[in-house]
């Protein structure tokens, strides 16, 4: 399953900052997709915690980022559609106030392009296992509305 994970500040209309990740809960790997003013790799990996989903770099433990409140159930189940989240001092110096908000589910099993991604060591350009269905869009599990993308 895939998630796409946007984390901007509370009030996107007067800080622009933000990230869009996408979370590959098969793979344990995320991925950045976009972003403005929140310095993360280009990739990394995802470790669960108890109630939290822990983003950090390629080939490290250290937390870059925290998803408070982000975890799949038993059945794979989303925990919640918003929360908190929390960057390390090298991502985003001098803010702590942040918010992620899930965007859409993808639960069609894929495979990454890319094999930095996939955590390859080399790379097969020509050879691509990835299917292109729509995602689910997350409009009516939203408690309150969330910000979109910002617009500049």
């Amino acid at each position: 399953m895939r998630l796409t994970i946007l984390i901007n500040g509370p009030d996107p209309t007067v800080n622009h900052d933000y990230a869009v990740l996408w979370l590959d809960t098969d793979e344990q790997r995320w991925s950045r997709e976009a972003h403005a003013g929140i310095n993360l790799p280009q990739w990394g990996e995802i470790q669960s915690c108890v109630c939290t989903t822990l983003l950090s770099g390629p080939g490290s433990t250290e937390p870059l980022c925290v998803l408070h409140d982000l975890y799949l159930t038993r059945r794979e189940e989303v925990s919640r559609a918003d929360g908190i989240a929390t960057l390390t001092h090298d991502a985003q110096p001098g803010q702590t106030d942040w918010h992620w908000h899930l965007q859409a589910v993808d639960r069609t099993r894929i495979h990454a392009d890319s094999a930095l991604f996939a955590g390859e060591t080399s790379a097969h350009p020509s050879v691509s296992a990835r299917t292109s269905p729509p995602t689910t869009a997350l409009t009516a599990v939203r408690r309150h509305a969330s910000p979109a993308f910002p617009r500049r």
